[in-house]
């Protein structure tokens, strides 16, 4: 093998390398946020009678969690409540604005 070819062979190699470690890095700093999702766009966890990724029934409901950037959850802005209220994401399931 040529040392040209040899070269080309390590730096695609160095190359894949950190594409591994970049898509690793980046899954990982993700976190589960209570409260932030739309109607049937949860990740998962949406509460009695429902299976699980879109499948919550209410904007921004307090048992549904959307995968956010760590961080992040609990600085979302989100709309008040009818009663103006304001809400917030949290990184536990909430009590609030739960399906009827």
């Amino acid at each position: 093998m040529s040392t040209t070819m040899k070269t080309l062979a390590i730096a695609g190699a160095v190359a894949a390398s950190m594409t591994s470690v970049a898509t690793t890095a980046n899954a990982a700093s993700k976190e589960k946020c209570y409260g932030v999702s739309l109607a049937g766009k949860n990740d998962c966890a949406a509460g009695p009678g429902t299976t699980c990724a879109g499948t919550s029934v209410t904007d921004y409901q307090g048992n549904a969690w959307t995968l956010v950037d760590e961080g992040t959850c609990e600085a979302i802005e989100l709309p008040a409540m009818a009663d103006g209220t304001e809400r917030a994401g949290s990184l536990e399931a909430l009590e609030r604005d739960l399906p009827a």
